[in-house]
């Protein structure tokens, strides 16, 4: 699967390690690397202090800036590409975080964007794990603004993908359980990582085990 993915993405909830992944992935693959950059989202620190108030406007900062991202290989660009998000569930967020109102005007605004053509995603590699895990990870690596993010939250974001990737079937889909795996840090998770992917032969495969 690897040799012949252009477009890979790797995602998941706060917290599962999906950007220093991507980065691990795209050193070992020399593909370009493109990143979300949520310390250029000038609401987002303001979001976490007040949902309901930022909600909106840290969304549609991040929307446009996913947008701008992926307009840069938006051209018929060749090369292997990995990034740690995908554009079709920026929803996902939008319907976490608003309220009705704004939801339907978030919905207007994003039918009323000029679509772009990116390359097609051609693996996705979903990493899971427990809310627990996952807000002990934010904690350790203690962002500014990422202190008031509560574990009932990143359990909340942890649903919302868990549903989402349940009927996912737009790209072949690599399911990470990160609670037992480590694929960051540890050197022989990630080297198996690169083995299971290169096997990939199914459309839907789930790696939850070191061995």
């Amino acid at each position: 699967m690897l040799e012949r993915a252009r477009h890979i993405v790797v995602e998941g909830p706060i917290g599962a390690g999906k950007t220093s992944l991507a980065k691990r992935l795209s050193d070992r693959l020399g593909a370009r690397l493109l990143l979300e950059r949520p310390e250029d989202n000038p609401f987002l620190a303001r979001f976490y202090q007040d949902m309901e108030r930022w909600g909106l406007a840290t969304q549609l900062s991040f929307l446009y800036q996913r947008i701008d991202l992926l307009a840069e290989i938006s051209h018929g660009a060749q090369q292997h590409c990995v990034a740690d998000f995908l554009l079709d569930k920026d929803p996902l967020f939008a319907e976490l975080n608003l309220g009705h109102d704004e939801l339907i005007l978030y919905h207007r605004i994003l039918a009323a964007m000029t679509p772009i053509e990116p390359p097609p995603v051609d693996l996705v590699v979903y990493l899971q794990a427990r809310s627990e895990t996952l807000i002990d990870r934010v904690r350790k690596r203690g962002l500014d603004a990422e202190r008031s993010i509560t574990e009932d939250y990143i359990g909340k974001v942890s649903d919302c993908y868990a549903r989402y990737f349940y009927d996912f079937e737009s790209a072949p889909l690599f399911i990470v359980d990160t609670d037992v795996l480590n694929p960051v840090d540890r050197e022989e998770d990630f080297e198996l990582l690169i083995e299971r992917l290169g096997a990939m032969r199914g459309y839907r495969e789930f790696f939850g085990y070191a061995a």
